[in-house]
């Protein structure tokens, strides 16, 4: 069976070949970069993948869908810049392909958050769902919180991803700001609306969850520092509908 790996980039030469190098297995690999500014492409090349460069941004759910459209394998495996397949995982998917049992695959994933694998609030197993035959999935066409939709039944492999999204806390507050207005815009767009009051109660919602529900407690300051932002992040995307509902009067 081919296996195509297909991965969206923009200025992630810090990561790509160590993404890449992880997948060196699979037999072909495919970026699609939305312009880059650092040397993303040329690294991306030289490993020998196929490198596309697109003059916009659509988010992540059709861009990604452009790099499956690119693909020609018989499986496609998602992988993000910032992510890797560990060597398990690596002969599990071997192993899974040589005689498939379904026709996709959640993968979990393991997360680091400044020097430290977060085991609670959530983030642990955090099954995603990025092996599949690339004739039965697709990705749906969010910009935000995309999801492979599936057309049979989905089994799960015991090997996981390592996930290095946040070196720092700049990083994740950065990313809370731009998500929350990518999902404001998109829940604006189909018709919800909200309040300031609304806002404080989603947030404070989430931190419950997180600290207390998902035992964030366990993860220490670290799970603190997550649940709080996750609380931040939930009230900035509701406050941010709420601004959009008043300009839509």
């Amino acid at each position: 069976m081919k296996l195509s790996v297909i991965i969206i980039t923009k200025n992630e030469a810090k990561h790509i070949v160590g993404c890449l190098e992880s997948v060196a297995f699979a037999d072909e690999f495919i970026v699609v970069d939305s312009g880059s500014t650092d040397n993303t492409v040329e690294l991306a090349r030289d490993f020998g993948a196929r490198v596309e460069i697109t003059p916009d941004w659509p988010g992540f759910g059709p861009q990604k869908n452009r790099a499956l459209d690119l693909a020609t394998g018989d499986w496609v495996l998602s992988i993000d810049a910032d992510e890797r397949v560990t060597p398990e995982l690596a002969r599990e998917i071997q192993a899974v392909l040589a005689a498939p049992k379904a026709d996709a695959y959640d993968i979990p994933r393991l997360s680091e958050f400044c020097g430290r694998f977060i085991r609670h609030s959530g983030w642990w197993p955090d099954y995603v769902l990025r092996l599949f035959k690339r004739s039965t999935g697709r990705f749906t066409d969010a910009a935000v919180h995309e999801r492979v939709v599936p057309q049979g039944p989905v089994l799960q492999l015991k090997g996981h991803f390592e996930h290095y999204p946040y070196p720092n806390l700049d990083a994740l507050i950065n990313k809370v700001n731009r998500y929350s207005s990518d999902a404001a815009a998109m829940m604006y767009a189909r018709g919800k609306r909200a309040t300031v009051f609304s806002a404080l109660g989603h947030g404070f919602w989430t931190f419950v969850r997180i600290y207390l529900i998902r035992r964030g407690f366990l993860d220490g300051r670290h799970g603190l520092v997550l649940a709080v932002t996750a609380a931040a992040g939930s009230f900035f995307r509701y406050a941010k509908l709420s601004f959009l509902s008043d300009q839509g009067k």
